[in-house]
């Protein structure tokens, strides 16, 4: 039998249904990385395996106890399945060992001590050991995350489950939270996480699940997920999530906005400071310095630039798209036209090299 065996798993509210017929199985030291678009039922799915939520109709088995029984002992299921949340959820009035030991001697009956000792262990497993008699405030946002995992931890659960662990995290903070979550993959412990963080779900998961539209799409281990999706939402999904995008439709765009979203995605692709400050630089000399200047001297309202920037995995291999109007076709990426030296010698150098593939369509390869 299954550890986990989900069967036609709804769940309705009033004005939305977020899961619809969720059918799936999980094995004793599987982890499963949780994808998909936001908004498609996956933290709904996740919270409803405890009893977060209750479900409308279905059954959801743990260890062959079917969670959706009235009857069923909730407290005492619940203690087999440890809960991270998003936002840590920590007792802010409460040092950080503290936080580790109250669950276990009120719940599990142990004595002050051994809770003491444990809760230091579990810090020590995450990291944190200097931080046990710290407040919770006095800690960075990916060191809460790691208590609440030790805190989960501290309860001895069969199955650790995580709703979006990194998301309310800044970048820098994401890799120390999933370091600690790849090392208790390794331990064997049984874990499902929802996850936008891809590359964890390629190199950490048994399998990963893509739901969409409130319904589990597709299943299987990642390199099928990643290399040979079953369906064509999947393969799009997954393009998305590799690649960054960002269309300029005005002489004065927010390009704040444009580098903010573009450090972010360099960030996620785990890219070098020295590979992101070339992306950088490659838009603010192709897209700001050339290309907005000739649509003001033009009169063009909308210079109607598009662009695509993928790399693979850890930042390698980059590609940067720019689609422009036919308008602008002045323009010639790197080698001519009405660049300056300066831009052209600035272009060349983060090139690998460039090619005009069509009217209003150039690809550079960017250096590493």
């Amino acid at each position: 039998m299954s550890l986990i065996e989900v069967r036609h798993l709804r769940k309705e509210y009033p004005n939305a249904t977020p899961l619809k017929d969720v059918n799936a199985t999980v094995e004793e030291g599987e982890v499963i990385s949780i994808i998909g678009p936001s908004g498609t039922g996956k933290s709904t799915f996740i919270r409803c395996l405890n009893r977060l939520e209750t479900p409308t109709s279905g059954q959801i088995l743990v260890d062959g106890t079917d969670m959706c029984d009235p009857a069923v002992d909730l407290p005492a299921m619940r203690r087999k399945m440890g809960m991270v949340f998003q936002n840590y959820a920590l007792f802010g009035h409460k040092y950080v060992v503290e936080n580790l030991m109250m669950a276990p001697m009120h719940l599990l009956g142990r004595p002050k001590q051994e809770a003491y000792d444990r809760g230091l262990e579990l810090l020590e497993m995450v990291g944190l050991r200097d931080k046990a008699l710290n407040w919770p405030h006095e800690l960075s946002g990916g060191q809460r995350q790691r208590v609440a995992i030790a805190r989960a931890l501290a309860m001895d659960p069969k199955i650790l489950l995580f709703d979006e662990p990194t998301s309310a995290l800044d970048p820098q903070m994401v890799s120390e939270v999933l370091s600690v979550i790849t090392g208790l993959a390794e331990r064997g412990l049984t874990m499902m996480v929802v996850t936008h963080e891809m590359r964890f779900a390629r190199e950490a998961s048994s399998r990963v699940f893509y739901m969409d539209r409130g319904e589990l799409w597709e299943a299987g281990p990642p390199e099928q997920i990643f290399e040979h999706p079953q369906r064509q939402e999947t393969h799009d999904f997954i393009f998305r999530v590799r690649s960054w995008a960002w269309e300029i439709h005005s002489l004065s765009p927010d390009l704040h906005a444009m580098e903010a979203s573009l450090e972010a995605y360099c960030q996620r692709q785990f890219m070098g400071r020295h590979a992101a400050n070339a992306c950088q630089l490659m838009i603010e000399e192709t897209v700001s310095n050339q290309l907005l200047s000739l649509a003001r001297k033009r009169g063009i309202a909308d210079p109607a630039i598009g662009l695509t920037l993928a790399a693979g995995e850890g930042g390698v291999d980059m590609v940067l798209t720019i689609d422009y109007r036919e308008a602008l076709l002045a323009y010639e990426a790197p080698a001519a036209g009405e660049q300056d030296l300066m831009s052209r010698a600035i272009v060349e150098a983060l090139c690998e090299r460039w090619e005009q593939l069509e009217p209003g369509l150039v690809r550079l390869y960017i250096r590493g």
